[in-house]
């Protein structure tokens, strides 16, 4: 297999950017909009850059169909600022908060609201390695909780939520971090999602968070200034300096996703790359064994052992030399791990795929 001018960017995060969205960005970096210096030198506080602020804002609202009552919100810290965060503004005394553990991330949300305030498992499916994702009947959480927490795609253990539950009264909130943008989402089942944009978003560096403004009626006022929603929903999310480049570079990519045929075509792309691996996998006849449970499968990250560790290290050797990057699993679980997000091209997925093939063939 030749190796490719430009490597098979299969990381986890921060991951794969749309060529298109590079070339423009190197062609801009210079000099923006005629204003005779880079984005990456003007003030926040700037009409150029508040245009391209508003027009990032403008884009997500339209590509994810977010309701009226919503605020989109560009904050820092990813989410594991927002693990904190959630509880300090919707946490209160004498309230209890569910959280849905399916992964590492989910654990980590959980363990820091801990610290803050009384929360319990509402499902977990620990006990299996998480393999899957809790059925909806398993959920226990009561109406008097004050928010349900889910982690919507679990970039380690290559899970995904297929339905979301209707939680009535008390406010769902979802960590997407790993598959916004990936597929249409209700976003008006949910109080508040949030999502780090180094995965289908932008580069590394802002946080998206879109709220009720319902909810956030409902926050604690007693939460230092820049840990509060209100402040940045006052704001337009100016309150600071914000991540002046990744916003431009969010702006970028969501102009480009919108081009693409916005998030139902993405999700159709999405579908149709990573059915070409996972069928690698089914009909190896074992020699990939997948980790997800085949109804619980993540488009997003597909996880997969060989044999032995031995023979993984050479598969990801022989990957690394034909130009493929980003295929070794989590530190914490090892294995094999392609991340085909929006941005992965399906050419990559389908030499992915090949390789696969190839490589069980020789050590068969």
């Amino acid at each position: 297999m030749a190796k490719p001018n430009r490597a098979y960017n299969f990381n986890a995060g921060p991951s794969a950017l749309p060529l298109a969205v590079l070339e423009k960005a190197r062609d801009e970096l210079l000099e923006f909009g005629g204003t005779g210096m880079s984005l990456l030198e003007m003030s926040h506080r700037g009409k150029e850059y508040e245009a391209v602020h508003n027009e990032a804002i403008s884009l997500l609202k339209e590509l994810l169909a977010i309701p009226a009552d919503y605020e989109v919100l560009f904050l820092q810290g990813g989410a594991s600022l927002q693990f904190a965060m959630v509880p300090l503004n919707f946490l209160p005394a004498g309230k209890k908060a569910g959280y849905v553990l399916t992964g590492s991330w989910a654990e980590k949300a959980y363990a820091e609201a801990k610290m803050l305030g009384d929360v319990y498992e509402a499902a977990s499916s620990k006990e299996g390695n998480y393999r899957r994702i809790p059925d909806l009947a398993e959920l226990s959480y009561g109406p008097d909780s004050a928010y349900l927490h889910v982690t919507s795609n679990n970039t380690i253990y290559g899970t995904q939520w297929q339905e979301f539950p209707d939680s009535g009264g008390v406010p769902l909130i979802a960590d997407m971090s790993s598959d916004i943008l990936s597929r249409p989402v209700a976003v008006g089942k949910f109080g508040l999602i949030y999502a780090g944009a180094q995965k289908n978003l932008a580069p590394a560096g802002v946080t998206v968070a879109i709220i009720r403004r319902g909810l956030l009626a409902t926050a604690n006022p007693k939460v230092p200034t820049m840990l509060r929603y209100s402040t940045h929903a006052e704001s337009n999310s100016l309150y600071n300096t914000p991540p002046t480049f990744s916003i431009y570079m969010m702006a970028l990519v969501l102009a480009w996703t919108k081009q693409q045929g916005g998030v139902p075509a993405m999700e159709k792309r999405n579908k149709e790359k990573a059915a070409l691996i996972y069928d690698a996998i089914d009909a190896s006849g074992g020699f990939y064994a997948g980790h997800a449970r085949g109804d619980c499968r993540s488009l997003m990250n597909i996880t997969f052992r060989l044999g032995s560790e031995a023979l993984e290290k050479k598969f990801l050797a022989e990957a690394k030399a034909a130009g493929f990057v980003g295929l070794a699993g989590h530190r914490s679980v090892g294995g094999c791990r392609a991340s085909a997000y929006n941005a992965v091209p399906y050419e990559a997925c389908q030499a992915l795929r090949e390789f696969m093939v190839d490589f069980q063939k020789n050590n068969s």
